[in-house]
C-alpha cells in the first residue's frame, strides 16, 4: 500500500494541470505521524538518490517504530519546493544550490549532506562561444542552480539577461527544443546536457558553472522529531552506500529514476541507463567524502560566493543575511548517524523492486 501511495503521489503531476501549479494538488497538509519529503526525479544524480530513498523498506520500518509514515512528492524543479519547506509541509527535500540559498533565507533549515558536486552546463546548438548567444533564445529554469550557471556565463561574456531571450521550460524539454531549433541554447543540469550532446555533433557546451545539490531538512521538524530526522538521514546515507556497492545497483536505481521521471513529466525518459550510470558515478559516487558536506568556513565557504553573486544581480535581497545560510551547515545529524552504523542499519539494504 505504501509503495502504491508513493507512485500515486508522483503520478499526480502528470495530470493536465498547469505546469507551474501542479504541486498545488499535492496534499501537504500538516498532520501528526506523516513525514513529507520532496524529490526531483528529472535531475541526475539527485533523482536517482531520491528514487532509492523512496523505495527503502528499512526506512519505512524504522519510521513506523517512531509512529511515522513517509510520503514522497515529485517536483519538476527545486524552486517549486522553496515556499513549501517547513510549516509542517515538506520536512525535507533534495534541491540545488540556488533553491537551497532561497530556502535558507526564508525558513530555518539544516543542510544535511551532498547529493551532487559537479557543473551545470550551457549547451548551444551551433555557436561555439558564449558571446555569440547575444540576442538568441536560451531555455532555462528560473531560480535553479542551472539559472545561476547561466548568469555566470552571461557575466563572463559581458552580457546580462536582457541581452538574450530567456525561454522558461522544463529541463526534460530542453534537448528536444534545441534539436527542433525552438531555442539556440539552454542551461541545465544532468541528464539534459548529456542527452543533447548525444543527439548531434553540432551541439556543444559553451559554459560550465559549479553546481551542488543538497539534502535539506526543516529545522523546526528536526527540533520536534530529532530521532525521526536521523532515521531519514540514515535512509539518505544508505541510498548512497547501496549505489556504491555495485554497477548492478546503479543500473537498477537509474531505471527507477527513469520510471519516476516518466510518471512526473508524462514523457518517455531520454536518458539511457549507461548515460545515467555515468552521471551518477561522476557527480556523486566518485566524490570520496560524499555525502558529507565540505566545511562552510574559511576564506571562501561553500555557497558564499554564489550568495554574493546573486545579491549583486538582485536575485536575492541586498539585506539578506549570509548567516542564515551559514548556520544551515551546523547540523550534526549526518555525523551522528555515520558514527553508529549498526544502530542506523547503514549496511542493511531492502528496496521495493
Amino acid at each position: 500500500m505504501l509503495r502504491l501511495l508513493g507512485f500515486l503521489l508522483i503520478g499526480l503531476a502528470a495530470s493536465p494541470a498547469a505546469a507551474e501549479e501542479y504541486f498545488e494538488r499535492y496534499d501537504l497538509t500538516p498532520r501528526a505521524g506523516v513525514v513529507h519529503i520532496g524529490l526531483q526525479p528529472l535531475g541526475y544524480p539527485t533523482g536517482v538518490v531520491g528514487a532509492v530513498m523512496r523505495r527503502d523498506r528499512v526506512l519505512r520500518e524504522e519510521l513506523a517504530k517512531q509512529g511515522q509514515t513517509l510520503n514522497t512528492f515529485a517536483f519538476r524543479r527545486g524552486p517549486d519546493m522553496v515556499a513549501l519547506v517547513g510549516g509542517g509541509r515538506l520536512a525535507g527535500a533534495l534541491m540545488g544550490d540556488m533553491p537551497t540559498i532561497a530556502t535558507a533565507i526564508r525558513e530555518p533549515i539544516w543542510i544535511v549532506g551532498l547529493v551532487k558536486l559537479t557543473f551545470s552546463s550551457v549547451v548551444s546548438r551551433e555557436e561555439g562561444v558564449f558571446e555569440r548567444l547575444k540576442g538568441k533564445r536560451i531555455g532555462y529554469v528560473e531560480g535553479s542552480s542551472a539559472h545561476h550557471a547561466l548568469l555566470q556565463g552571461l557575466a563572463s561574456a559581458g552580457l546580462g539577461e536582457r541581452d538574450v531571450e530567456l525561454i522558461p521550460m522544463g529541463v526534460d524539454e530542453m534537448p528536444e527544443a534545441l534539436e527542433q531549433k525552438r531555442i539556440e541554447a539552454f542551461s541545465a543540469w544532468e541528464p539534459a546536457p548529456s542527452v543533447a550532446l548525444a543527439k548531434s555533433m553540432s551541439h556543444r557546451v559553451v559554459f560550465r558553472g559549479q553546481s551542488t545539490d543538497f539534502f535539506i531538512l526543516s529545522r523546526s521538524f528536526e527540533e520536534q522529531h530529532p530521532e525521526v530526522a536521523r532515521q531519514i538521514v540514515a535512509g539518505f546515507v544508505r541510498a548512497v552506500e547501496w549505489l556504491r556497492r555495485s554497477r548492478r545497483n546503479q543500473e537498477q536505481a537509474v531505471r527507477w529514476a527513469m520510471t519516476d521521471g516518466e510518471a512526473l513529466s508524462g514523457r518517455p525518459a531520454q536518458v539511457t541507463v549507461p548515460q545515467g550510470v555515468d552521471i551518477v558515478r561522476r557527480e556523486i559516487l566518485d566524490i570520496p567524502s560524499a555525502p558529507a558536506v565540505p566545511a562552510a568556513s574559511g576564506p571562501n565557504p561553500l555557497l558564499a560566493s554564489e550568495f554574493r553573486f546573486l545579491q549583486r544581480l538582485g536575485k536575492i535581497a541586498k539585506d539578506s543575511p549570509w548567516e542564515r545560510v551559514e548556520s544551515a551547515f551546523g547540523y550534526k545529524g549526518l555525523r551522528q548517524v555515520t558514527a553508529e552504523p549498526l544502530r542506523y542499519r547503514l549496511s542493511t539494504f531492502d528496496y521495493d523492486q
